[in-house]
């Protein structure tokens, strides 16, 4: 029995990975092929059926769209075509709140998700990762006397769902490993290990006014809790 168990959890190991991969796959593929209407599939095109043609056409597009708008003319079409929207109240709500989440996260030149954090949370002395977003501005900034960061404590095992919190600096550990490593630490529920980091003592410096995070002072101080200033 313990010989069938070891094998049957080895071979579930190697299929299931895999049969999560295709399905994710096939789950994209459809939605994409979901996406083109009928007149431009490939049997009204060229009366043959093409497997993977839809994708291939999203893909395209896609791509000719970047390509326009990145040019002067295709910015003032896009910008004519934002202004139309904009004035469309319950449209121009949602579509401006989808266009400032994608522009930030999307965009080569944000900081979104650049960089994996530690955090004090849900209590003092309980700590998980999260994701540095920024520094909170305007009115939020106005009010909070001190250096305050903004970061997204993602849920486990679904890292698309979790917890938006602004913390003092200094209670934040910047941690050397990727986002995709702390993504895979955090989707695992811990099993997979992140890799160790690459810095030493000698690499850590003191806490600054940077754009990004410093390492800490001195790691094996105890630090403040995210509510004291």
């Amino acid at each position: 029995m313990r010989f069938f168990k070891r094998y049957f959890i080895t071979g579930l190991l190697i299929w299931i990975p895999l049969i999560i991969t295709v399905w994710v796959i096939t789950l994209v593929v459809n939605t994409l092929e979901s996406v083109v209407p009928e007149f431009l599939s490939s049997r009204a095109l060229f009366g043959v059926q093409i497997p993977g043609f839809p994708v291939a056409l999203v893909v395209l597009v896609v791509f000719l769209s970047g390509l326009l708008g990145a040019n002067f003319i295709g910015r003032a079409m896009v910008d004519r075509w934002e202004h139309l929207l904009g004035r469309i109240p319950l449209v121009r709500s949602i579509y401006n709140s989808v266009k400032q989440v994608s522009d930030t996260v999307l965009s080569p030149n944000g900081q979104a998700f650049r960089e994996a954090v530690l955090v004090q949370f849900p209590r003092d002395g309980s700590w998980t990762i999260a994701f540095y977003t920024g520094a909170p501005s305007g009115e939020i900034a106005e009010r909070l006397h001190g250096d305050y960061i903004s970061v997204y404590v993602p849920t486990t095992p679904n890292p698309t769902s979790g917890y938006f919190l602004i913390v003092p600096r200094d209670d934040v550990k910047q941690l050397d490993m990727s986002v995709d490593a702390a993504l895979k630490y955090i989707v695992s529920m811990g099993v997979v290990a992140p890799p160790p980091g690459k810095f030493t003592a000698d690499d850590i410096q003191p806490v600054g006014q940077t754009g990004s995070l410093p390492h800490d002072i001195n790691p094996d101080a105890p630090s403040s809790s995210p509510g004291q200033p």
